[in-house]
């Protein structure tokens, strides 16, 4: 192996000298300079480091001492749609570029062609036949960074044209339908850009867009399934104009910069409405966006859609039905909680009943309901806004959210003169709720009186169907799987594959406890029990913990047991 390697640097010596552009005396000195180092340099990166020649030059002698074509390689001789055929950190780790793809044969730019092992593994990966270019890393690396992480982004290169960036003083203003792309490739890039960037994050199911500049870069991330990823990186420079747009789409003040500003932008996509919220905030680097997608055609779920099993879902459905109380929907910051309420409010609606909601805003509009949003800057908070609904006769209340004493009193006061209260709170379970409410003032005694039901909730990410497979069963879990009393005899993941981004999953299911407190419990509660001796008694009196649901949902093929264990507290 050492033989054949000192002979190619000396042949790369060779047609670089023939060439003209370096001198036997200067590929000796380079030689020199490699062995002092231990050989862990290239003799193409020493004679580099030298100054005696510069990287394209070693690339295309490189090209011709392996007999495969040279290439200066940018972003408009690739096509995007093939960069995806083989993953993303194959690509950083080896810095290849897939280039173009006819039939069966793949092009792709690699900095080292003598590196038959790298080829191998990339006809393995592609399932294609593998044509080599000979490109420089710099030039490879500046191209990845254009179209990853995913292959199918809006090309940058296709929307900014020499001159463009001098009409960006001038923002239109935004299209009534963005779903016309040939209408929007009319308008200036800036606009194309930013409704690009909604669109597809709309059609790969995002909940949130996240533009973040650095003190040289700008990215933009999308969360998906509750996780981010890069999904693409404009050019810096477009830095101030992608914000202006979006402060105008939003109505917000494009001249104020200084402080943190929330603004909301309706579009219509393929006929339906989506609403998106967003919120900008100064940061070191300039300003930050954060776009929350709101589709309220995935928001308007049935409650069987829900992945409540089979218990919970007549359990829950009983407690919605009661004529007064308070039911509560528990967990963290985007695990589902509105839809399902919503869900929940949908199956009751009916025109014999008044259901009236106050919301922070108004996420999805159901046909029937009476709903009402929260205006804080005229001083219509949750607390006003449900004491004036009062007097609307409801016969069912929906809170967002119990966020302080006054609405968390005002809702018990609801439910014990005859009145059903959904709401939401922020515990880590389902008995949680109870010592929540009365941190925030609430007399143990009235949250005995009024509360009928407490739902937790998490998200977790479902396999792929895609490339779901049967695998061996994780020893570091099987004793803890007994000792639940579980018995799990499959076990699958997802290997990755083009459709789920190669996680290996697609789309989330929820997984539950219902606490439904017995007259003994209620006792407890009046009496101020603490948070461990309510759970202990619920668990004992019928109420299945998150992670036992949870390992249901794994045992039918569902979810995987590291999904669960990411969500959920494992120490009942």
């Amino acid at each position: 192996m050492n033989d054949i390697a000192v002979e190619n640097k000396f042949q790369i010596g060779r047609v670089l000298q023939e060439r003209g552009i370096v001198t036997e005396e200067q590929v000796t000195d380079a030689l020199s300079h490699q062995k002092g180092s231990g050989h862990r340099k290239l003799l193409g990166e020493v004679l580099v480091e030298l100054e005696y020649c510069t990287d394209n030059q070693i690339a295309s002698a490189l090209a011709e001492a392996y007999g495969v074509p040279y290439a200066q390689i940018t972003p408009k001789v690739c096509d995007p749609n093939v960069v995806e055929v083989l993953p993303r950190e194959f690509l950083e780790d080896h810095i290849v570029l897939p280039l173009f793809k006819v039939y069966d044969v793949l092009t792709v730019a690699i900095s080292e062609p003598s590196n038959v092992f790298l080829i191998d593994e990339i006809e393995r990966l592609s399932e294609c036949s593998v044509q080599i270019v000979c490109a420089t890393s710099k030039d490879i690396e500046a191209t990845l960074q254009t179209y990853m992480p995913a292959a199918n982004v809006f090309v940058i290169d296709d929307i900014i044209e020499e001159g463009a960036l001098d009409d960006f003083s001038l923002i239109e203003n935004i299209p009534e339908d963005i779903t016309n792309m040939e209408e929007v490739a009319g308008q200036s890039p800036v606009v194309k850009l930013v409704n690009s960037l909604i669109y597809s994050a709309v059609h790969e199911n995002a909940s949130d867009i996240h533009i973040e500049p650095d003190d040289k870069k700008l990215r933009v991330r999308y969360r998906v399934d509750g996780k981010l990823y890069e999904r693409m990186r404009p050019p810096h420079i477009l830095h101030a104009a992608i914000v202006s747009r979006i402060k105008i789409m939003a109505e917000l003040d494009i001249a104020q910069r200084r402080l943190p500003q929330d603004g909301g932008i309706h579009v219509l996509m393929e006929g339906r409405p989506i609403d998106l919220r967003v919120s900008v905030m100064p940061g070191s680097f300039g300003e930050k966006v954060v776009i929350r997608i709101i589709d309220a055609r995935k928001m308007l779920s049935s409650l069987e859609s829900l992945g409540f099993n089979y218990d919970n879902l007549k359990l829950f459905r009983e407690k919605i039905n009661i004529p007064n109380g308070i039911v509560l929907v528990t967990g963290p910051t985007g695990s589902g909680k509105n839809t399902t309420l919503y869900a929940g409010l949908t199956e009751i609606n009916g025109e014999d009943v008044n259901i009236c909601t106050v919301e922070d805003p108004v996420e999805c509009n159901i046909t029937g309901i009476n709903q009402f949003p929260v205006i804080e800057s005229a001083g219509f908070d949750f607390s006003s806004a449900l004491r004036s609904m009062l007097r609307q006769d409801p016969d069912i209340i929906m809170v967002g959210e119990i966020r302080d004493n006054e609405t968390a009193s005002i809702s018990v006061q609801a439910a014990l003169t005859g009145h059903l209260v959904l709401s939401t709170l922020h515990t880590n379970d389902a008995p949680g709720a109870v010592t929540r409410l009365i941190d925030l003032g609430i007399a143990p005694y009235l949250v005995s009186a009024s509360l009928i039901a407490v739902v937790a909730q998490r998200l977790v990410r479902k396999i792929c169907p895609n490339c779901k497979e049967e695998c061996e069963e994780p020893s570091s879990i099987r004793k803890l799987v007994d000792s639940w009393g579980i018995e799990i005899d499959h076990y699958f993941r997802g290997v990755g594959c083009k459709k789920c981004r190669n996680t290996g999953y697609v789309g989330r299911i929820a997984v539950h406890e219902i606490f439904v407190p017995n007259n003994e419990i209620l006792d407890m509660i009046a009496q101020g029990a603490t948070l461990k001796d309510l759970r202990i008694a619920a668990i004992e009196s019928g109420m299945k913990p998150l992670h036992i649901d949870g390992m249901g949902k794994v045992k039918a093929g569902i979810t995987t047991f590291e999904e669960i264990l990411r969500v959920t507290k494992l120490n009942d």
